[in-house]
């Protein structure tokens, strides 16, 4: 038997850093994936062959003497970490360990904020459920999925895990342990590009880096906060009538007020008004911020032009469809 099982990654349409303050968010799947396929062994012995897990850039620190080099997710150590916790953690649930030989291929990269870590631990967690020949529902996979991304990173939001299993057009709001997810049909097709630009922070200093601010000026950074939930709001309304100008406009707004966070960079700052300037409907940085990624809106007609001037910027770009399928398994059993 071989199981075949595959996630997609994510961009943060609208609501980055305002989410953890119990405003809502907008997130979709993209059509780039993490592809794991998995044999039982007949030992207990476990195999990972993961040869294409890339990380685009690290962060490296000089203090005192001492280098150290870091990337998004901690010490460089790839998403091989998300493997084997998804194993250990599966396991643990369904009270049963089996052998199995895990390989791993990634059609984007690790540490650009694109998802990845999600959609490695909720791949795993399916092919390793059903390589033993486990079925286990799209909640459970979603949840499990978050149970390792905890694990690994030692907090985490359920956003990505969620979008990474079920796919499409998602209004998430979350509050502790608690989360609401409401899909979201969107009336046609969003064609965005993604730029990737080296990350200068960390997803955790960009969050206690917000958090102070709150704490210290909760009139102004508190505000920002809260019209960044009134952007999503109209952005929503924007996605579900396809209105391609006002969502653009949005996007326009919630860069500007994660701008004034503190979360954007010059670089990311000098992609987004590129992508402006050259035709895209609205541009914006996605996920954390510190560096990472960020995202062009853009017609048919005017995508080639934005992507050729976003690449000049940029460290790699790419082209990507939104709202696509989420966790699929294919099991294959020998004759």
């Amino acid at each position: 038997m071989r199981v075949y099982a595959s996630a997609p990654g994510k961009v943060t349409l609208f609501g980055e850093h305002a989410v953890v303050y119990g405003q809502p968010a907008i997130v979709a799947s993209i059509d780039r994936r993490i592809n794991v396929y998995a044999e039982p062994r007949s030992d207990k012995v476990v195999t990972i062959e993961a040869r294409d897990l890339r990380v685009p850039g690290v962060i490296v620190t000089y203090k005192e003497g001492e280098v150290t080099v870091e990337t998004e997710y901690g010490l460089v150590l790839p998403a091989i970490s998300y493997l084997n916790k998804a194993i250990e953690i599966t396991s643990r649930y369904l009270d049963s360990k089996h052998g199995v030989k895990l390989v791993v291929r990634s059609e984007m990269p690790v540490g650009a904020g694109l998802g990845t870590s999600a959609a490695v631990a909720v791949a795993t967690v399916a092919a390793y459920a059903y390589s033993g020949g486990y079925e286990l529902s799209k909640d459970e996979i979603a949840r499990l999925g978050w149970e390792v991304e905890k694990a690994v990173q030692g907090i985490a939001s359920p956003m990505d895990t969620s979008i990474t299993t079920y796919g499409g057009f998602m209004k998430i709001r979350y509050s502790g342990s608690s989360i609401e997810r409401e899909n979201l049909a969107v009336g046609g097709d969003l064609p965005i590009v993604i730029a990737y630009v080296e990350r200068e922070f960390k997803t955790g200093d960009m969050v206690r880096m917000v958090r102070e601010r709150i704490l210290k000026y909760p009139q102004l950074y508190g505000k920002m906060i809260e019209l960044i939930g009134e952007v999503v709001k109209i952005a929503e309304e924007a996605l579900v009538r396809h209105d391609l100008e006002k969502l653009g406009l949005m996007m326009n707004l919630n860069h500007g007020l994660l701008d004034s966070l503190g979360v954007s960079t010059r670089k990311l700052n000098e992609v987004v008004y590129a992508a402006r300037s050259s035709g895209a409907l609205g541009a914006k940085l996605t996920g954390a911020g510190g560096g990472g990624c960020a995202i062009a809106l853009c017609r048919p007609e005017k995508i080639e032009t934005v992507e050729s001037i976003m690449k000049f910027l940029s460290e790699f770009t790419m082209r990507t469809s939104l709202g696509t399928e989420g966790i699929r398994v294919r099991v294959e059993k020998s004759v």
